[in-house]
């Protein structure tokens, strides 16, 4: 659950701590204090997007810092360790820095995380109820969500909808193969004639730079021969070969170290170029000796090369790169092969239909038992919610065809009073009824949702009277299961909580704050008796809040 929630800098609030327990907190305040602040704040902790604006005027950034106790929560614990966010202490800290430029950080237990981890975390703490979460109601997809949410289905879900895609992948295959059957033959036969071609020229497909070398070495035997002759001889052979003028240097200069030493490195020096022209004249001999005219094989070289060049002008590639194209070129006609195997297509493409029918029909048992079972539920809240002979009727319809989400539409039909006939909600419900409906089905989603908490954000608008102490009752009730946030203007909800939170404005050195506070008992019948009363406050009316508060 929710420990401690710390923001700074945040639109209209500067600084503020607040810790959370078990039950219903709720939180109050005048029209335009800034309520819905630390429900935005805490989205933003849970990876929502941010922008520059949301930094209070004069601060350089804001942040938010949301802790949770998660001893209860093995699966998170799993995936906090498994990621590396890992907590000795059963805690988790979530934390957002935005700076006035828009750019924000996000951190998991201290460490940097992207926004995607920050909101798989928060999956597992809580679910946040928008005050405007029953317009979202009358969309049949939210219907169908709400319904798959109860259901425990998502997954299910989500399996159909990756089975019809498939489905859908294999049917546009055979459709293609089918319509586009002669392109695909044309298609077929060039790259045939192209692999021949390119198969032909056999391993030296792959030895473009080998074959340039052999080719300039065989087009210039002549001139390589002719060179190492010349070399030799000038080195080792002629009457003023380098070889014997270098022995004459040699003699002379051991004759000068007979009589001084200090030559000694000189000769060293000598006797070793010496060494290195002979084995100069023995590696150019040894060359000469594997140059060989072979006209024939340069002919052959001369052969190989232009058909490479003519390949590679006729694919518009570079010779070197004739080798991987006739790779891509095998590849394709393998693809073309299974493509025109109507036979497999056809197969294929019924093997995923009836995957999809598989697990179609496994999705749609689940909505059937759930559609009676939230039926119910749902009509009995809304009983409890001044709704008396109202009934809630989830009907799945057949779709002529498959759908990506399954084999219904479905579809909530409302009576809001007894006698009249189900409809749609968008034709039937008021806006305070559709509230009211609204909050019953959120309800209902929270009491099989897994995450320990839920925040409500002004869902009660548009009703009052007894209506709105039946939802602070039914509210109340939930908080017994779990840690319950709810934002209210209502003083009938107000007065059910377990504890008091209030925001007022205030004007502080030419800027306008938010300030968040705990209520104590004292403060909080006056609060309640300002949400009764107003701005004038009288006896009457604080004996009124506190009767509310002691019921």
């Amino acid at each position: 659950m929710l420990s401690h929630l710390s923001i700074r800098n945040y639109l209209l609030v500067e600084s503020v701590d607040l810790d959370f327990t078990s039950g219903l907190t709720v939180l109050t305040g005048e029209t335009g204090a800034g309520k819905s602040i630390l429900v935005d704040a805490l989205a933003l902790a849970l990876g929502d997007r941010a922008e520059g604006g949301v930094v209070r005027s004069g601060a350089p950034r804001a942040e938010i810092s949301a802790e949770f106790v998660i001893d209860a929560l093995p699966q998170l614990a799993t995936w906090l360790d498994e990621a590396g966010f890992a907590s000795e202490d059963g805690a988790l800290i979530l934390r957002r820095v935005i700076d006035a430029g828009g750019r924000s950080r996000a951190f998991i237990n201290g460490s940097a995380a992207p926004l995607t981890q920050l909101k798989e975390a928060a999956e597992f703490l809580l679910d946040i109820h928008g005050q405007h979460a029953h317009h979202a109601l009358l969309r049949p997809q939210a219907q169908r969500e709400v319904l798959d949410a109860y259901a425990g289905a998502q997954q299910a879900a989500a399996r159909v909808s990756i089975a019809w895609h498939a489905w859908q992948a294999a049917r546009q295959r055979r459709l293609e193969a089918e319509t586009h059957g002669q392109a695909r033959q044309i298609e077929r036969e060039g790259l045939h004639l192209a692999v021949e071609e390119l198969r032909a020229l056999g391993d030296d497909l792959a030895r473009w730079d080998d074959i340039q070398i052999e080719h300039a070495r065989l087009a210039h035997v002549t001139t390589l021969l002719e060179g190492s002759q010349a070399l030799i001889h000038g080195l080792d052979e002629g009457e003023s070969a380098v070889s014997s003028h270098l022995g004459e240097m040699s003699a002379r200069l051991d004759t000068m170290q007979a009589v001084d030493d200090s030559l000694g490195e000189i000769a060293t020096l000598l006797n070793s170029a010496s060494a290195d022209i002979a084995e100069a004249v023995h590696a150019l001999r040894r060359y000469a000796g594997h140059l060989n005219l072979d006209p024939e094989r340069l002919a052959e070289l001369d052969r190989l090369l232009s058909d490479m060049h003519r390949l590679a002008r006729k694919h518009r590639v570079q010779p070197d790169a004739l080798a991987g194209l006739f790779e891509q070129f095998q590849a394709r006609l393998v693809e073309l092969a299974a493509s025109d195997d109507f036979d497999a297509l056809q197969a294929g493409e019924e093997a995923a239909m009836a995957h999809y029918q598989s697990e179609a029909t496994q999705l749609s048992a689940l909505r059937r038992k759930a559609a009676t079972a939230l039926s119910k539920q749902v009509t009995t809240a809304m009983h409890e919610l001044a709704l008396a002979g109202g009934q809630l009727d989830i009907q799945l319809q057949p779709v002529s065809e498959p759908r990506a989400y399954g084999l219904e539409d479905v579809s909530f039909l409302v009576a809001s009073h007894p006698g009249l006939p189900p409809g749609p909600l968008a034709k039937v419900a008021s806006g305070g009824e559709l509230s009211r409906i609204s909050l019953a089905i959120q309800t209902a989603l929270s009491g099989v949702a897994g995450v320990p908490t839920l925040i409500f954000d002004e869902v009660d608008v548009g009703i009052g009277g007894s209506v709105a102490e039946a939802v602070g009752r039914r509210l109340a009730k939930l908080g017994e299961t779990r840690q319950v946030l709810v934002i209210t203007h209502l003083p009938q909800v107000a007065a059910r909580g377990t504890r008091h939170l209030r925001v007022a404005k205030q004007a502080n050195g030419g800027f306008v704050t938010s300030n968040i506070e705990s209520l104590d008992a004292d403060t909080r019948v006056e609060e309640i008796a300002r949400m009764l009363g107003g701005l004038k406050i009288t006896a009457t009316t604080r004996q009124h809040a506190a009767e509310m508060l002691a019921g």
